[in-house]
């Protein structure tokens, strides 16, 4: 990292408030006057990823699932592998049933790059027909499609090939969005290229739990880097191929990426606390959402690599900001770590099952921080690993609130996409974490799914903004 920029990120570390104010969030904020804080067209959905709920898929993360680590443990915590999952690629009519009574008007789902294309160039039309069919259901039940590209999940004919640490997957995954995008746009009008880049690069690259679990901050770095000109180049592609205007709001295209934000909360005042938290927000939060801004990847770790790079594209790549946010670490130095600290939360602090900080007031300073960049911002996730369901409620409403304040504050707040609609495979940590607004029996034949306490506080939001629930 050249020293002018060092200087830069070092001074605004040392100078930014180690210890926010909070947000207050008071009657004001009753989500009865929804409809006076919050835009016409106001999206309020749920968020899902097809490796999550689908079943019977076949790529890079079924073969990681049955594999261990080299000391014995398993890959997966709980030792299961995704398996049939919720069953959604046969159960769709069931799943837009729960969106109907929970009174939802948007829904966010991706498509599975390795069912569509199962091996290099062999096209399976008959699941791209499936994926239009679902986003024609969705719009017949009044319910805004919202389609991911990329969540996670490789081809294993491309993992194969190197995946993300080969620069020709950029070419590949933009020769699939415009596929995918001559396929779907007639009916889809909003895009998300990549899921959460930043997360997808730390765990499979630095801390080595996603595949293909390596441990190499350069190649993080880098990897973080190509999947920023990916996504460029597939911004291109869906401009240039999706021409039909779905939903008759002028904009034929909306592509932005959902970008998981966390505070970094320095433990202490000290000047070291609060430098490594200050990198620690330039890498994983700031380097991505002003890409779009500057047209340039500025990526780096002291000492160890620095990227700086004008990208062909990039520049207004995001029609809007996808922000995913789950909580807040505290941040204390430590440079013998692989992220140069430790990140915890105290121990007085309410968390979910995961461990992980259930802090409101940081979705409002999220929101604060990167609506006031100009562009509409959804909240492309947020939710809670609650499994007895009954933190989900307060947990919903609390975030929500601090969402209404940061609109009514002037941000440019379009949506929100609820973290999960269904219980679901979660990644390394298996089938444990419960995270739906419907539990699943994934020991059912019919992957049977019941609300949770937190679906009547979902309809109340709705019913907020004049839409109207179906029956349960």
């Amino acid at each position: 990292m050249n020293l002018a920029r060092l200087a830069r990120l070092g001074y605004a570390a040392l100078t930014r408030d180690p210890h926010p104010p909070p947000c207050v969030l008071g009657a004001e904020d009753a989500l009865s006057s929804l409809r006076s804080a919050l835009p016409a067209g106001f999206l309020l959905g749920t968020a899902t990823a097809s490796h999550q709920i689908e079943g019977g898929l076949d790529n890079d993360w079924t073969d990681w699932e049955r594999g261990a680590f080299s000391g014995g443990a398993p890959h997966i915590k709980d030792r299961t592998v995704s398996g049939a999952a919720c069953d959604s690629w046969n159960r769709i009519d069931e799943d837009i049933t729960l969106l109907r009574q929970l009174g939802a008007n948007a829904y966010r789902f991706s498509v599975e790059w390795s069912r569509l294309e199962p091996t290099e160039g062999a096209w399976n039309e008959e699941a791209a027909d499936r994926y239009l069919a679902w986003a024609l259901a969705l719009r017949a039940a009044g319910i805004e499609p919202m389609v991911t590209l990329h969540h996670f999940t490789l081809p294993r004919w491309v993992a194969t090939q190197g995946g993300w640490m080969n620069e020709r997957t950029i070419d590949l995954l933009a020769a699939f969005s415009r596929r995918v995008a001559k396929k779907l746009g007639s009916a889809v009008d909003l895009w998300c290229t990549i899921n959460e880049p930043n997360v997808l690069a730390t765990l499979s690259y630095v801390k080595g739990i996603f595949p293909p679990g390596l441990s190499d901050q350069r190649i993080a770095v880098r990897v973080m880097a190509r999947m920023l000109k990916a996504h460029a180049r597939m911004t291109e592609a869906i401009r240039e191929t999706d021409t039909t205007d779905a939903d008759g709001d002028g904009h034929a295209t909306r592509v932005g990426i959902a970008h998981h934000v966390r505070i970094f909360q320095p433990a202490t005042r000290s000047p070291l606390d609060r430098l490594i938290a200050g990198f620690t927000d330039q890498f994983f939060n700031e380097a991505i959402a002003s890409a779009s801004f500057t047209g340039r990847i500025e990526l780096g770790i002291p000492g160890i690599i620095d990227i700086d790079e004008a990208v062909p594209g990039l520049l207004g790549s995001y029609d809007y900001m996808g922000i995913n946010y789950y909580g807040r670490d505290h941040v204390r130095a430590d440079l013998r770590d692989p992220s140069l600290s430790k990140q915890y939360v105290p121990a007085d602090r309410p968390v979910s099952d995961l461990g992980w900080d259930i802090y409101p007031e940081g979705l409002y300073q999220v929101l604060k921080r990167y609506g006031s960049l100009g562009l509409p911002v959804y909240v492309t996730e947020n939710g809670i690993a609650d499994k007895d369901g009954n933190v989900r409620p307060s947990f919903l409403r609390s975030h929500f609130e601090a969402l209404v304040r940061a609109a009514r504050e002037g941000i440019d707040v379009r949506g929100y996409f609820h973290w999960s609609l269904l219980d679901n495979f979660e990644w390394a940590e298996g089938y444990e974490p419960r995270f739906g607004l419907f539990r699943v029996d994934f020991d059912s034949s019919d992957k049977r799914r019941t609300p949770t306490p937190a679906v009547e506080t979902f309809q109340d939001i709705a019913r907020g903004l004049g839409l109207r629930p179906d029956a349960l």
